[in-house]
This record gives structure tokens, C-alpha cells and sequence, in this order.
């Protein structure tokens, strides 16, 4: 069965959850494992209190299972997040937010909320970021043309939630660009 067209030209909010999950974060392990070996890299032995660096959906995996605490990612702090909100409240230009921001956040506050210091904070902050980039990607339409879009520094959920109309749009646009340079056609 064949999925519509929407969905053949975006992933799912779960699909960017799942290639989220590959990123790597910080743990303080709670018990002793040995080197585990994964297609991506190997992930050398866990011995408490050391912090190792796993795959995100290692981490959340320990964390369910009260293995370890999950270190909260530099980025994911009040002070950092309220600079990214200034930026996107005074420049034109997207702040620098890691690639799957989200996602990472979403997860981590769900699953692990005990391990992001002033979470509900953090929740609040990062609702307002999103809801100011929401409304950049919006300007950006008034810039669009059949060309070229310049949209950098987005997120992989917030590029997937726009892709949609920007295709469509981008494919009306070239259209009108040829009845336009060929009007006999």
C-alpha cells in the first residue's frame, strides 16, 4: 500500500525521534557493564561514578531502568536556552540550536526529567523558542521564489513540519515560471 503524498515527502515526528536517538550524550552509569559493541562504535565499559558517552537511546533505555543518570546536555540549561531566546527575539537569523533540539529535549524531559535541573523552566523556555522560529520560518515566505530558499540553522522537526507546503509551493512556483518564459505553451 502506497502512502500518500504528504506522508512520502516528510517523516514522522517518531521517525525524528528515532534518528534522534542516535546522538550521543552523557551518563553516570549506576552499575558496572562491560565494553559493548554497536554497528555506530563502541561504547567502552561502564564503571561508576565515570561518566561515559552513549547513544541517546541507550541512556534513556538505563534511565527507565534506574541504571543511570542521564548528565543534561550544555545546551539544555536555563542560562544557555534564554541567550537562544533573545537572539530569536532580536535577530533575523535562526539561533544556533544543535540539529535535533526537539527531539533530545522532549525526550529528556519526558523520560529523564529529574536529570534537567529547573525542567518546567526549561519546558517554558523552550516553547518560546519554538513558537518565535515558528513565526521566522513564516516571514521567510515572503522570500521565497522558484530558486533558492535560505533557511539555515533549522532544526531536522522544524525542516519536516515546513517541507510539506515549501514543496508544494516551490511546484506551483516553477509552474508559474514556465507559463511565464513560455507563454504559447
Amino acid at each position: 500500500m502506497a502512502l500518500p503524498r504528504p506522508q512520502q515527502i516528510a517523516f514522522t515526528p517518531g521517525e525524528i525521534e528515532y534518528i534522534a536517538g542516535n546522538e550521543k550524550i552523557k551518563i553516570i552509569p549506576n552499575v558496572r557493564f562491560p565494553d559493548i559493541s554497536l554497528i555506530q562504535g563502541d561504547i567502552r565499559k561502564f564503571r561508576p561514578p565515570l561518566s561515559v558517552e552513549v547513544p541517546l537511546w541507550i541512556a534513556l533505555i538505563l534511565k527507565a531502568e534506574h541504571k543511570c543518570n542521564i548528565i543534561c546536555p550544555d545546551w539544555l540549561t536555563v542560562d544557555h536556552l534564554k541567550k537562544r531566546q533573545e537572539e530569536e527575539e532580536k535577530e533575523e537569523e535562526f539561533s544556533r540550536l544543535p540539529f535535533h533540539y526537539m527531539e533530545i529535549s522532549q525526550l529528556l524531559i519526558e523520560t529523564a526529567p529529574d536529570d534537567v535541573p529547573n525542567v518546567e523552566q526549561i519546558r517554558t523556555i523552550l516553547k518560546n523558542i519554538r513558537e518565535t522560529r515558528q513565526v521566522k520560518a513564516r516571514i521567510g515566505l515572503e522570500y521565497l521564489d522558484d530558486k533558492w530558499l535560505g533557511m539555515s540553522r533549522l532544526s531536522l522537526m522544524e525542516i519536516n513540519q515546513i517541507k510539506p507546503f515549501f514543496s508544494k509551493a516551490f511546484e506551483e512556483m516553477r509552474r508559474l515560471n514556465v507559463k511565464e518564459n513560455n507563454p504559447g505553451h
